[in-house]
This record gives C-alpha cells, sequence and structure tokens, in this order.
C-alpha cells in the first residue's frame, strides 16, 4: 500500500473517529409517527407507523402544507363524548419517560372548521387538554411534554372527547424518550408526573434547542428580553443537576449593573397549582477574576434561594413542589459585596399531575384476553379500563377507592363476534355479565370462580356445547338467561332446583331436560 493511500485511509478514519465523538448516539426513545402508512428516517432518526400501537382510527394525510414531515399525517379518532383513544407503548417497568405528544390539525376536519379541543390522558390520569387554535392561527404545530414513571411493562397514551370538542380529535406524532435516571429525581414519580409549562434558554433568540446538544432532545425555546451576546464556553454538564445542554450557558440575562434583576417567567399566567421549577446558572467566562456574583433569588417575593454564588462551574436550583397561579416574577437581588451583576441562563417549570391510581392488573389482564377473544371489540378498549373515572371502557363498570376493580360487564347489542375467553372467570369482583345480542360462539367457561355473580345474560347469541353444571354452584346467581343459542345436552338439575333462579333457555333446540 502507497504512503498517499495510507494517508488518506488515516484521514479517513480520524474523520469518522472525529464525527463519532463530536456526535451523540441519539437517545432511547421510541418515535411514532400518527397517521403514516410506513416507517421513515428523519434527521437520522427511525419513526415508526403507528399501525402497530393502536387499534382505532382513521389515517388522514393534512390537507394544509407542513414544513416538517412527521406532520403530513395525522390519525383521527371519531367524535364519541368521554371516549377515549389509546396508543399502548412497550417499555421498561421503573423508568421515567419524556412523553411528548404533537398536533397540527391543518384543516383535517374541513375547510373552515377550527380545531377541536379535547383531553390527553396518560395511563389512567387525566394529563391535560389540547388547545392548538391559536398556535394553528399561526400556521404552527402544538406541543406537549411530560415526564411519567412506567409503572408496569406498557404505557398509554390516550387523546379523548370531551363536552367542549367539538370535531374528530387527532395526534400528529407521538415521542417516549428514556430519561436517566438522575433526571428530575427528587419527584416522587409514585405518585405524580410532571407536565412541562415552559422550558427556556434565557438571552437566546435563535431556533429552539435539541438534540443533539440536548442528548434527551428536550426543547429549549428561545426567552430573549434584550440583545445579549454570545460567549463561546463550552462548560462541562455531566456534573449537572437533570442534565442542561451546554448550549443554554452560552447566553444569559443579566441586569445591566449590579442591582436587581426582575423578570415575568413564564410569559403565562399560570393555573393555581404545585409546580416543580428547576433554574441554572453559569459565569460567563472560565474565571470570576477578582469578581464576585452573589444574589437571592425570590419567586413572587418569596425567598426561593438566598447567597446563591455563581461560579465558571455553574449552579441548579430546584424547589420540587412551589404553589403557584397568576403571572410569575423572578428577581435576582445582588447581596452586599457582590460586585458582579445578577444573571439567568436558563429554567424549566413543570406541573405536578397527581396520579389517579390504576385498575388492579390481574382485571386488565384479564380483560385483555377478553379483547383478544373477540373479533370486533369496541374501539375504546385500550388503555386503562377504569380510569379517569369519566373514561372508563364501554360497556365496562368499576368500584370505587383505592383497589379499584370491573364489578360489571354489559355489552349487549354491541356488535361482537367471536368466543368469550376462559379469562372472564379471573374477574372475581362481577356481580353481572349481560353480552347477549351478540354473535359470540364456542363453549361455555365455568363460572364457579365468581362467587358475587348475580346476573348472566348470554341470550340471543351461538353458543354451542353443553351448560356447565358448576353454575349450580354459583352461590348469588338470580338470572340465567340462555335462550336463543346453540347449546346442547342437559339442562343440569342443579339449575333447575336453585332456589329464587330466574332460568331461561328456551331457543336451544338440542337442549333437554333430565327426566323426572
Amino acid at each position: 500500500m502507497s504512503h498517499l493511500r495510507l494517508f488518506l485511509l488515516l484521514l479517513l478514519l480520524l474523520s469518522l473517529l472525529s464525527s463519532s465523538i463530536s456526535q451523540p448516539s441519539p437517545p432511547s426513545a421510541i418515535l411514532i409517527d400518527c397517521g403514516a402508512s410506513e416507517s421513515s428516517v428523519i434527521d437520522g432518526r427511525k419513526w415508526q407507523s403507528d399501525e402497530a400501537f393502536v387499534t382505532s382510527g382513521i389515517p388522514k394525510t393534512v390537507p394544509d402544507k407542513a414544513l416538517d414531515q412527521i406532520l403530513f399525517t395525522v390519525r383521527s379518532f371519531p367524535l364519541e363524548t368521554r371516549r377515549k383513544f389509546c396508543y399502548v407503548v412497550s417499555v421498561s417497568r421503573g423508568w421515567k419517560y419524556m412523553i411528548r405528544t404533537t398536533y397540527f390539525y391543518g384543516g383535517v376536519n374541513g375547510k373552515g372548521t377550527l380545531p377541536p379541543v379535547f383531553d390527553q390522558i396518560v395511563d389512567g390520569t387525566f394529563w391535560g387538554v389540547v388547545n392548538t387554535t391559536a398556535d394553528y392561527a399561526d400556521g404552527l404545530a402544538s406541543y406537549y411534554e411530560g415526564v411519567f414513571m412506567a409503572q408496569g411493562k406498557s404505557m398509554s397514551v390516550c387523546v379523548a372527547s370531551n363536552s367542549y370538542t367539538t370535531s374528530d380529535p387527532f395526534i400528529s406524532a407521538l415521542e417516549l424518550v428514556r430519561l436517566d435516571g438522575t433526571l428530575y429525581n427528587s419527584t416522587d414519580f409514585s405518585t405524580v408526573g410532571m407536565s412541562l409549562v415552559a422550558r427556556h434558554a434565557f438571552g437566546y433568540s435563535g431556533p429552539i434547542i435539541r438534540f443533539p446538544d440536548d442528548e434527551f432532545d428536550r426543547f429549549w425555546e428561545p426567552y430573549s428580553l434584550n440583545s445579549t451576546v454570545p460567549n463561546n464556553r463550552k462548560l462541562e454538564v455531566s456534573g449537572f443537576w437533570n442534565l442542561p445542554p451546554s448550549r443554554i450557558f452560552n447566553t444569559d440575562l443579566r441586569a445591566t449593573q449590579v442591582q436587581p434583576l426582575e423578570f415575568t417567567w413564564p410569559p403565562m399566567p399560570l393555573t393555581k397549582a404545585t409546580y416543580y421549577i428547576a433554574l441554572y446558572f453559569a459565569h460567563d467566562s472560565d474565571s470570576l477574576g477578582d469578581g464576585s456574583r452573589v444574589f437571592d433569588v425570590s419567586v413572587n417575593g418569596i425567598t426561593y434561594y438566598k447567597e446563591l454564588s455563581v461560579t465558571p462551574a455553574g449552579a441548579v436550583i430546584f424547589a420540587s413542589r412551589w404553589p403557584l397561579e397568576g403571572l410569575t416574577t423572578l428577581t435576582l437581588s445582588p447581596r452586599s459585596g457582590s460586585n458582579l451583576a445578577p444573571l439567568i441562563n436558563g429554567g424549566e417549570m413543570f406541573e405536578l399531575v397527581p396520579l389517579r391510581g390504576k385498575t388492579l392488573v390481574r382485571d386488565v389482564t384479564a380483560l385483555n384476553a377478553i379483547k383478544r377473544s373477540f373479533k370486533n371489540a369496541p374501539a375504546d378498549w385500550n388503555g386503562d379500563p377504569c380510569l379517569p373515572k369519566n373514561y372508563t371502557w364501554s360497556g365496562v363498570t368499576c368500584s370505587e377507592g383505592p383497589r379499584i376493580r370491573i364489578v360489571t360487564l354489559n355489552l349487549t347489542n354491541m356488535g361482537i363476534s367471536g368466543s368469550l375467553a376462559p379469562a372472564v372467570t379471573k374477574l372475581t369482583a362481577l356481580s353481572s355479565i349481560w353480552i347477549g345480542k351478540n354473535s359470540l360462539s364456542g363453549s361455555l367457561p365455568d363460572f364457579s370462580s365468581l362467587k358475587r355473580l348475580e346476573s348472566l345474560h348470554l341470550e340471543d347469541n351461538r353458543f354451542s356445547g353443553n351448560i356447565p353444571p358448576s353454575l349450580g354452584g354459583v352461590p348469588h346467581l338470580r338470572e340465567l338467561f340462555l335462550q336463543n343459542n346453540n347449546l346442547t345436552g342437559q339442562i343440569p338439575s342443579n339449575l333447575l332446583q336453585k332456589p329464587g333462579l330466574n332460568l331461561r333457555t328456551s331457543g336451544n333446540p338440542f337442549l333437554t331436560q333430565q327426566p323426572r
């Protein structure tokens, strides 16, 4: 091999090595392009079609022109008040995930129709209201971001119509990014989630800072009150709480003299709630020289942190639970002896979202098995069956209290075919099962484990085989409707002799009674 070829090969290897060092690996994420018919690679990252994650809704192409490829399509869901439609995504139990939903209306519900306002839900918890009207009027997409812990092996993210929804809800994109265990770890994610209110790079006026600057692809929006001269420091942020991108420390908001710096942040009024606040600071050069930058931080006149000393290494101060309402004012007040003006580089604020619990896992598992045995289960049978309370699955009634269970099933005349899975007998809190007037076939399960069952309506289906004698041992059974099926054999004598039982079996031509 000639020296020239060897030299060129070494240059290529060095270039590749340099590229791999300078360009961080994308975060561990599931990126879903809602409504897309196939997967695609956008900016070097793979976006999946949503077909494997959702079982309802209609994919649509957005009529209005969009600049971002992931905004070309949406999945649209029918306008049904108090019905949720969910994406179910496999995750790693116990890890925190940043969930980002993106919505670009694009006139998908018809020209001249305003964007719908609707709810979004994570697992069994109401996350918030989606209102894209203002952004759409400006030709923009809307995004919502939250941090939630995976309580199980999957997470559900749902959109839902409410009383204020006037046309079909929709979604453009869904992202689940697994976060480093140290991020936001002062929050007890077993009891709350966090919904992003604001994340800003102060003094910055460029496009949103995100991956590759932020290794988790968090969005840092610009927030500039006056002109700022950026510095070119590459601050080491590995020791920083929440691992902010070093780029946010290239700009800042600062007082023009050694005097208090006061400004409104976030730039919108807040609803009355409890918030997580994290503020980021760093000196703008590698040395303070003979200077001192020490100040107090207050929020709405209440001391947030005393005697913060900002050094070249930087600092983060945070509050895990801070009550706020209305407009919020941050004030940085220099301490006596400080001879450098106060400054601030970045800030994050989240509203704390109390988790509303979850349906008993055993019951959820059983209902999902029943769903799989149906050929056309109700469209909203995804996510948590019982929560939020206003969004239970069609035909499902749940118990109150800390241990949430399924207590009735009423799927009468819903056009369901397929079979009735034996897993129904795992729903041991059931008092009634009404699935009459459908097209269900196959044999009847053994219902003897349902000790609380009082009413069982299976009429007007296509069930076949024998009536399980164990039904006679269900202690509280008062109604058993089996008429108009294809049942065979003899009616068990313990059913015929059961006191107080309303038993109906007509319309089963091959069903007989035992001779007396």
